[in-house]
């Protein structure tokens, strides 16, 4: 079966020279089908629209890879917990945030009860020093979800703002399924 990639940003978006949209590229250029939906209000979002638009991308699209950052994993916990996605075969949670009830912006986002991850293989990547989830905190995570975990040391939240544009780690990951 031939790879199929969703990319689900977070609250901002994941525009250049982010490493979100550097993938993207990458896997375009290889001749892999992804989809990067640019969800609607990204400094405002709404969680109702962002779950219609990331259902829509997924049911187009048919992944069998989900990659999400920050936000993007709320809301894919939310589009398994509601049922609006299937299963897939590897999902990649980078830097997922911890509650952010107390941010106005995306309060309605939280609190998010993780159910399920719908994927059969499910790796989170975190950092030691993530401003929204703490080293514990992801290790705490990890643990209670019986999930994988890669940390990468002062990673920030490991976006553009600390350095992660092009990240040659990410790419080789979705290629390592690729049969």
């Amino acid at each position: 079966m031939k790879t199929k990639v969703l990319i689900l940003h977070g609250w901002h978006g994941s525009e250049a020279p982010h490493w979100q949209d550097w993938l993207y590229h990458q896997l375009r250029e290889a001749g892999y089908e992804v989809a990067f939906p640019q969800f609607s209000d990204n400094m405002h979002p709404s969680k109702e629209v962002w779950l219609r638009e990331a259902q829509a991308a997924y049911k187009e699209i048919q992944p069998t890879v989900v990659i999400a950052h920050s936000m993007g994993n709320t809301l894919w916990f939310h589009l398994c917990n509601e049922g609006l996605v299937g299963s897939v075969e590897r999902l990649l949670l980078v830097a997922p945030p911890r509650d952010l009830s107390d941010y106005d912006d995306v309060a309605e986002f939280f609190p998010v009860e993780v159910k399920g991850f719908c994927a059969d293989e499910v790796l989170m990547v975190s950092s030691t020093d993530d401003p929204y989830m703490s080293k514990a905190e992801a290790a705490e995570f990890a643990r209670a979800h019986s999930i994988k975990q890669k940390v990468v040391q002062n990673g920030g939240h490991i976006n553009s703002e600390s350095g992660f544009g092009p990240w040659p780690w990410v790419l080789e990951w979705v290629k390592k399924g690729s049969g």
